[in-house]
């Protein structure tokens, strides 16, 4: 039985890539469950072109937008939403004060954070830190304050997640994908949100790849170009797409090739709900493996290191055991 019957539920995450896309699935169960409401996403303008591919979020606004206009003008532009149910799912004390000052009715926010204490009236008790559920799951939990309680699978996350209005990809990239090779795309940086496998790494896996079978693009923002660039092997299958692309264009070029291998980064989930190949590596320690942070999907493969030591910047898995991952899975 829910508790309520909203008209307009804002879901509020205003940080990076992957934390935005593990919390999508937040709009599907809330379709479900109540139909007839408006979902409004509250994120932040880089993550925009990941929101508004997908169909249960109704109307998308950019905080760090909201955030350059005065107290007043934001109270009149949160009231103008008519709200009645705020969800904040990333935790930000400014928000917070600001949806208690607009007094919209249901205000749902983790136990764990003492200004919710004083800003929200539904307080949902549990804890991520030491959690065995993954980051998607977990985000679920809030939703017990509606009522609510089924425990999700990510199998049944990822039904939820799958981006079904993505742009379509322009021809300047679009002939860069060759019909008689697998594409794959190499995206070798994390810009620090996550432990790295190493641009050597995947440069030589490159080389190892058979240049009949594989087309490889390496990917990544103008800035991370600089550590790879210059290193790049002169092959007619490798191009540097790296500061070329926004992220809208990144979306559409992962939807449509055949393979994304990454570590734990934004590029990473966006492949996952694309619904392509998607190979993450990963370092299975808390509070950063796999089981908390692997990407939604269906076709999601994880390469773990299980055995690294303390002093390792990078992670500890073989070029031969990537490798032999990628022949296997996109043998024809």
């Amino acid at each position: 039985m829910k508790a309520i019957n909203p008209k307009t539920i804002i879901i509020s995450r205003t940080d990076s890539i992957g934390d935005v896309v593990l919390t999508l699935p937040l709009a599907g169960i809330l379709k479900k469950c109540f139909p007839k409401a408006k979902i409004i996403f509250l994120g932040n303008t880089y993550t925009k072109p990941i929101i508004q591919c997908f169909e249960n979020i109704d109307e998308i606004y950019e905080w760090s937008k909201i955030k350059e206009l005065d107290f007043q003008e934001q109270v009149d532009w949160l009231k103008s939403l008519q709200a009645d149910v705020f969800i904040h799912v990333f935790p930000r004390k400014e928000i917070a004060k600001l949806v208690k000052k607009v007094n919209i009715p249901v205000r749902i926010g983790t136990s764990h954070r003492l200004f919710h204490w004083f800003s929200c009236n539904k307080k949902v008790n549990f804890t991520r830190k030491n959690s065995d559920l993954h980051e998607a799951q977990l985000n679920t939990k809030l939703l017990q304050a509606l009522g609510v309680n089924e425990n999700y699978s990510l199998e049944q996350l990822s039904e939820l997640v799958a981006a079904s209005k993505i742009l379509p990809l322009s021809s300047q990239f679009e002939s860069l994908l060759k019909s008689g090779k697998k594409n794959l795309i190499f995206h070798c940086k994390s810009q620090g949100s996550a432990l790295e496998w190493g641009v050597e790494k995947f440069i030589s896996l490159s080389k190892k790849l058979d240049t009949n079978k594989y087309n490889i693009f390496f990917t990544g923002t103008e800035n991370e170009s600089q550590y790879f660039r210059h290193l790049l092997p002169k092959q007619e299958n490798i191009i540097d797409l790296s500061g070329k692309m926004s992220l809208d264009e990144l979306v559409s070029f992962i939807s449509n090739a055949d393979l994304l291998l990454a570590a734990s980064t934004g590029p990473l989930h966006i492949a996952g709900i694309c619904n392509v190949i998607t190979i993450g590596l990963f370092l299975e320690k808390r509070p950063i493996h796999s089981g908390r942070w692997q990407p939604l999907g269906k076709n999601v493969f994880i390469i773990k290191d299980s055995n690294n030591p303390a002093t390792k910047k990078f992670l500890n898995i073989s070029i031969e055991e990537v490798l032999k991952t990628i022949q296997e899975i996109t043998i024809q």
